[in-house]
C-alpha cells in the first residue's frame, strides 16, 4: 500500500559515460542521482577476493580484489565465519587476538576470502579491508554474521530503547545481526520493517554471488546505483520506473525477480527515438540546477549560496505584490518558498547547515505554516534531516547529512578564473551535451556532414578521448574557437555552413 497519494515515478537515463535517475513527484524533479563511471568510491564495497601474499611478521595479508594495487588485511581485521564461507564445513581454526603470527594458520596463498573495504586506497598505498561484513541502511546497520540487536548509545531513553529492540525482535531473522543508529529514534514499525526487509534482500543477493562469482570480483558495490535503485528508490509507492536500456532494465528485473516481484510489472522500457529525458521535459529542470536563484510562480525568488561551512538561503517577494494586506503576501511568498526549498535541498543534496531567511513575519500562525510546509517537503527526504524552529533573527536552521557528492560536483570543475571560489561546467558535462544533442538529432541529420565548435579546452579533451565520439566515426569535424565559453557549443552542417544549434536543443 503506498503511504499517500503523491504520484511518483523514476525515469532512467544509460550513457556510456554515466547512468542518471530522476525521481518525480507530481511531475516535478525532486532527486536526481548520478553515477559516473569514473568516479566511483569503493569504500563499502565487498569482495570475493585472492590472498596473494601472508606476511607473518607484519600480522598482515595482501588480498588481490580487482582494484590498482593489492589491498591491506590486518590479522585484527579477520573473521572466521567469512573466511570459512566456501568450505563445505567448518575447520577447527582459533583466531588468538593477541598473537598476530598465527595469521599463517588462517591464510594461504591463493586462497578465496570475502572482504569489504574500510579505507579506500589513498596514494601509494592500497585499500584497508576487513573480515567484518555490514550493510548500511538509514535507519540499521546489518551483520549477517551475528545475532544481536545492538542499539546507539546516543539515545538516552530506556522506554525507547526497549521499543525499538522489541519491535526488531519480532521484524529480524535470529540469524542476523543489527546495529541501531542514532537516526532511527522515533520511527515507526514499518520504517524499521521495510529497511530491515531491504537490507536482508541485499544480502541474499550477496551470497548468490559470492557461490557463483570467479575472483576477484566486487560482489557488492554500496555507492553503485543499481544497488541503491533497488534498496532505497524503487518500492510500492513509485507508480512506474521507466529506463531507456534494454540491458540495464534486465538486470534490474533479475534482481526484483529474487526479491521483489511483485513490483517487475511496474519496470517500462521506454523506445520512444526523442532521448527520455527530454520526454519527460527533465534536461531543462537540470539546467536550473547550476542557478542561484529560482523564481517562484507567484513572482518571489529564492537565492542559494553554497560555502564550505553552511548553505545560505535567502527569500525574496521580487515583482509579487499580492492583492490584500502585506502580511497576507508574506504569508504566501514564505509558504510556497518553504515548499521549493525542501525540494531544492533533496535536489541538490544540500547538506551540512543550512540557514533560510524567509521574509520577516510577526504572525506566529504564519511561522507554524511555513515550519510544516518546511517539514512536510523534506518528510520523503531519505537523508536525515532535523528543521528548527525560527530564531530571535528570523531565521530557520536546517541540519541534513549528505547522501552523496553533489551534483554540482559531478558535472563542474573548480574555476581557473577565481582560485577555485567559483564553479564552470566540467569538459565531460560538455561532451555529454553534444552527445545528446546528436541523438536528437540524429534522424534529421544522420547522412550529413556536421562541424561542432567548442572551447579549446574542450577540444583538446575530446582530441585525446576520441572513443566519445567513436559511433558517429567521419560525420564530425571538431574545431576549436577561443572566443566560444567552455560550456558553450554549435553545430553547423558542411558545406553550406548553416547553423542548426539550436533546432535541436533541450
Amino acid at each position: 500500500m503506498k503511504k499517500d497519494n503523491i504520484s511518483t515515478e523514476i525515469i532512467i537515463n544509460v550513457h556510456p559515460l554515466e547512468k542518471r535517475v530522476a525521481v518525480l513527484e507530481e511531475n516535478r524533479l525532486v532527486e536526481l542521482f548520478v553515477e559516473k563511471k569514473d568516479k566511483q568510491n569503493p569504500v563499502g564495497n565487498i569482495y570475493k577476493g585472492i590472498v596473494k601474499d601472508v606476511l607473518p611478521g607484519m600480522g598482515a595479508a595482501f588480498v588481490e580484489i580487482g582494484l590498482d594495487r593489492t589491498a591491506f588485511l590486518h590479522y585484527s581485521d579477520i573473521v572466521l565465519d567469512f573466511l570459512d564461507i566456501f568450505e563445505n564445513e567448518r575447520p577447527h581454526k582459533r583466531l588468538n587476538p593477541t598473537d598476530s603470527s598465527q595469521i599463517t594458520n588462517l591464510l594461504k596463498p591463493g586462497q578465496e576470502i570475502v572482504v569489504q573495504i574500510h579505507k579506500g586506497p589513498i596514494g601509494s598505498k592500497g585499500a584497508r579491508l576487513t573480515g567484518q561484513i555490514s550493510i548500511p541502511g538509514k535507519y540499521l546497520v546489518l551483520f549477517p554474521n551475528k545475532s544481536k540487536i545492538a542499539i546507539s548509545r546516543k539515545i538516552y531513553s530506556a522506554g525507547e530503547r526497549s521499543r525499538i529492540r522489541n519491535i526488531l525482535t519480532e521484524v529480524k531473522d535470529p540469524n542476523y545481526g543489527i546495529i541501531v543508529r542514532t537516526e532511527a529514534e522515533g520511527c515507526e514499525e514499518d520504517d524499521f520493517r521495510n529497511e530491515y526487509n531491504a537490507l536482508a534482500k541485499t544480502w541474499r543477493l550477496i551470497e548468490k554471488q559470492l557461490k557463483h562469482a570467479k575472483p576477484p570480483v566486487c560482489v557488492f558495490e554500496e555507492n553503485a546505483l543499481e544497488n541503491y535503485l533497488i534498496r532505497d528508490l524503487f518500492g510500492e509507492h513509485v507508480d512506474k520506473l521507466v529506463i531507456d536500456n534494454k540491458a540495464f532494465a534486465r538486470r534490474i528485473i533479475s534482481q526484483l525477480e529474487e526479491i521483489t516481484p511483485e513490483l517487475i510489472d511496474k519496470v517500462e522500457v521506454y523506445k520512444e527515438d526523442s532521448p527520455i529525458f527530454d520526454a519527460w521535459a527533465i534536461e531543462k529542470k537540470i539546467e536550473t540546477i547550476f542557478h542561484s536563484r529560482i523564481y517562484l510562480p507567484s513572482g518571489g525568488n529564492i537565492k542559494i549560496e553554497q560555502t564550505e561551512a553552511l548553505v545560505a538561503v535567502d527569500i525574496n517577494t521580487g515583482s509579487f505584490t499580492g492583492r490584500s494586506s502585506y502580511d497576507e503576501t508574506v504569508r504566501k511568498t514564505n509558504v510556497e518558498a518553504a515548499a521549493e526549498v525542501a525540494r531544492q535541498i533533496r535536489l541538490r543534496d544540500l547538506s551540512g547547515v543550512i540557514v533560510i531567511d524567509f521574509i520577516d513575519m510577526t504572525n506566529e500562525s504564519h511561522k507554524t505554516e511555513v515550519l510544516d510546509t518546511l517539514k512536510k517537503g523534506l518528510h520523503r527526504d531519505r537523508a536525515k534531516n532535523k528543521v528548527y524552529s525560527f530564531t530571535s533573527l528570523g531565521l530557520v536552521e536546517v541540519t541534513r547529512k549528505r547522501m552523496r557528492s553533489t551534483l554540482i560536483a559531478n558535472y563542474s570543475d573548480p574555476c581557473p578564473y577565481c582560485n577555485g571560489t567559483g564553479r564552470v561546467v566540467s569538459k565531460d558535462a560538455v561532451i555529454l551535451r553534444i552527445n545528446r544533442w546528436l541523438s536528437r538529432a540524429e534522424y534529421f541529420v544522420k547522412d550529413t556532414m556536421l562541424r561542432v565548435v567548442v572551447h579549446p579546452d574542450v577540444y583538446l579533451h575530446i582530441r585525446d578521448n576520441k572513443e566519445y565520439f567513436s559511433i558517429y566515426k567521419d560525420q564530425l569535424d571538431f574545431v576549436a574557437e577561443a572566443e566560444m565559453k567552455i560550456d558553450q557549443f554549435k553545430v553547423f552542417k558542411i558545406p553550406s555552413m548553416d547553423e542548426i544549434t539550436s533546432k535541436y536543443n533541450a
